[in-house]
C-alpha cells in the first residue's frame, strides 16, 4: 500500500452507534466505533494487555472497553482505565495501541495511512459527485491485491471479450488511444473502441483529435475509479485493500434523473443487478491472473491499448517511492 494516502474503506453504515466492528484493513486488524457525538474512531483491534480482540468488547460512553479485563481506550489508543488497578489509578503510558486518523464522508469511512500530520490533504472524492447525486451500492471480497482489481477497470482492451454479453456488445476490438491525461493525481482516460473491418490500424493517442469528446473515465488514486455514463448517471468503485491477497470492492451506481424517494430508492436498488452481473464476468477472469498483485514492470507484454494500465502503475510507483523516503 501507499502510505500518506486517504483510502475509502468502508460504507459508512457498517459502522453503527454502539456497536464496534472489527475488519482487517492495509493488513491490519482493526477495530472501529462511533463516539456519543457519532464520530468514528479507529484503533488496532487488539488488547495490549492480553491480546483479545476488542471489537469483541462494547463501547462505554466514548470509550472502546476490552472485553476480557474491561481495560478502557480513547480515541488516540490510550488505556484510560484499568478497572483492577482501581478508577483512581494512574494508567501508565506504555497501555496503549495504535491508532488511525479517520474521517467520514460521502457515505464512506476514510482512514489516512501514513505519517500523522497536523494538516492533512483534502480527502480525494469526485467533485462532482460531492452532492446533487444519490446512489445504490454493494461490496464483495475478491481474493486478489487491491492492485489488479483496479488495474481490471483500466482495461479498455477486455470489454468485447469478457463483456461480450453486456457492456462489451458490438464487438468493438480495435483500440483507439486511448488518451490518458493526469491532472495532480487524477487520472482521466478517453476511449474509443472501434469494430475491425481489416482497412485500418489503432490511431496512437497524439493521432485523436476532439479527444474530450469521446466516453471517459476516471481513476483518483489511490483506490477509487469511476465511470462517466453521462452527467447523470456514475458507476463508482473504491478498492478497499483488506491485505496484500485480499479486496473489498464497494461499486455504487449513482444518479441524479430521479429524485421521487420512492422510485428513486426503486432505480438505485435495480442498478445493483446490473452492476453485478457486470463484476462478476470479470472476476471470473481477474481472479486468474498471476501473479494476484501487479508491479511496476512484470513479465509481460503489453499492448497500446494498455496505456492505462501503465500509468496507473508509474503513477503509484512515483507515489510509493515518494512515501518511502518521507
Amino acid at each position: 500500500m501507499i502510505r500518506n494516502q486517504w483510502y475509502g474503506i468502508l460504507n459508512s453504515k457498517e459502522v453503527k452507534s454502539k456497536k464496534p466492528i472489527g475488519v482487517t484493513r492495509m493488513g491490519e486488524k482493526l477495530v472501529f466505533w462511533r463516539s456519543e457525538n457519532g464520530e468514528v474512531n479507529c484503533i488496532f483491534d487488539k488488547c495490549c494487555h492480553r491480546g483479545a480482540s476488542l471489537s469483541a468488547g462494547t463501547v462505554i460512553h466514548d470509550k472502546m472497553t476490552c472485553p476480557f479485563h474491561g481495560f478502557q481506550y480513547d480515541s488516540s489508543g490510550k488505556v484510560t482505565l484499568i478497572p483492577a488497578n482501581g478508577k483512581n489509578s494512574v494508567v501508565p503510558e506504555r497501555y496503549n495501541v495504535n491508532s488511525f486518523r479517520v474521517e467520514e464522508k460521502y457515505g464512506l469511512i476514510w482512514l489516512w495511512y501514513g505519517e500523522n500530520k497536523d494538516e492533512l490533504p483534502e480527502i480525494p472524492f469526485f467533485k462532482e459527485l460531492r452532492e446533487g447525486f444519490s446512489y445504490g451500492e454493494f461490496s464483495e471480497m475478491w481474493p486478489v491485491h487491491y492492485t489488479r482489481a483496479i488495474e481490471n477497470q483500466l482495461d479498455v482492451v477486455h470489454l468485447p471479450f469478457v463483456h461480450a454479453s453486456s457492456i462489451g456488445r458490438g464487438n468493438k476490438t480495435l483500440v483507439n488511444g486511448p488518451v490518458v491525461k493526469w491532472e495532480e493525481n487524477l487520472m482521466t482516460f478517453y476511449v474509443n473502441n472501434v469494430a475491425d473491418y481489416g482497412e485500418v490500424k489503432p490511431l496512437k493517442p497524439n493521432e485523436i483529435e476532439n479527444y474530450k469528446d469521446l466516453f471517459s473515465l476516471q481513476f483518483q488514486m489511490p483506490n477509487i475509479w469511476q465511470n462517466i455514463i453521462s452527467k447523470d448517471i456514475r458507476i463508482v468503485a473504491i478498492f478497499s485493500p483488506i491485505d496484500d491477497e485480499h479486496t473489498r470492492i464497494y461499486l455504487r451506481f449513482y444518479q441524479k434523473f430521479m429524485n421521487l424517494p420512492i422510485l428513486k430508492q426503486l432505480v438505485n436498488g435495480m442498478s445493483t443487478f446490473t452492476n453485478k452481473y457486470i463484476l462478476h464476468q470479470d472476476r471470473k477472469i481477474v481472479l486468474t491472473q498471476v501473479p494476484i498483485k501487479s508491479e511496476l514492470n512484470m513479465n509481460e507484454n503489453l499492448i497500446q491499448g494498455d496505456i492505462p494500465i501503465i500509468e496507473y502503475r508509474k503513477r503509484r510507483s512515483l507515489l510509493k517511492t515518494e512515501s518511502d523516503s518521507q
